[in-house]
């Protein structure tokens, strides 16, 4: 067996399989964060491509410069998709902190220099944040690479579907929205109860001015919810997260 050929198709495999890898480690939760330098991403993409490569089904060698590129550019794209459909599952606690912070009154509880749209999305990375930290707490991240690894059984090398990626994009869009507004719908339910209360209350007591007591209530009642509802907020998200790493597809 001629040693180069044999050294040249070793080194195409692992380089397809590091498009994929590459490429999905850009956008995944945990390992794709602005926070993780890209030399320490670029290791765990290069690290991660060589133990991978033994363990995956691999296509047909590319023959030519033409084929190589097409073949890349099938896995770099598999990658991408895998990486943001990730990353749009994780949007769900950036919709749920943005809706928290409106409806419960914690967007205008700082100061006016830095306004309402900033004290929610501190609200939200806060949870972002909170995911994040349970990722690698709960060993999920263990489950990340595993579905890097059934990917190659989910989709072969060399094999691309436009029309299902776009829909299962659709679908990770979808879910997302519907695990935000499940986290923050007990926040609906305070912000109606109290501010019909305090409506009701300021019927009864004309003089009170209710709009320096609501603030202060609904603010103290938002962290109270807060408090009890990120566990369960975080669990959820989770649950959802780990369904669709086992499956890569909703």
């Amino acid at each position: 067996m001629d040693l180069g050929a044999l050294l040249t198709a070793q080194f195409l495999a692992t380089a397809l399989v590091f498009g994929r890898i590459g490429a999905a480690m850009m956008f995944l939760p945990g390992f794709g964060e602005s926070f993780v330098f890209v030399r320490h991403r670029l290791a765990a993409a290069v690290l991660l491509s060589l133990v991978i490569t033994p363990l995956v089904a691999q296509g047909p060698v590319p023959s030519s410069p033409t084929d190589l590129v097409r073949a890349m550019a099938v896995e770099v794209t598999l990658g991408i998709w895998i990486g943001l459909a990730a990353r749009v599952l994780l949007t769900a606690m950036q919709v749920a902190g943005a809706q928290i912070g409106m409806v419960s009154g914690l967007s205008n509880a700082f100061a006016p220099d830095i306004g309402s749209f900033q004290g929610s999305t501190l609200i939200a990375t806060a949870l972002l944040l909170g995911a994040v930290a349970v990722i690698f707490a709960a060993d999920i991240h263990h489950l990340i690479i595993e579905a890097l690894i059934e990917s190659y059984f989910t989709f072969p090398p060399g094999l691309l579907m436009p029309g299902d990626l776009a829909e299962q994009m659709a679908m990770a869009a979808q879910t997302a929205l519907h695990i935000g507004l499940s986290v923050a719908a007990p926040f609906y339910v305070m912000g109606v109860v109290l501010n019909v209360g305090l409506g009701l209350t300021n019927r009864m007591l004309p003089s009170l001015p209710v709009f320096f007591v609501a603030a202060p209530v609904l603010i103290a009642a938002g962290l109270f919810v807060l408090v009890l509802a990120v566990p369960t907020a975080i669990r959820t998200f989770m649950t959802r997260f780990v369904e669709w790493l086992g499956l890569l597809s909703f």
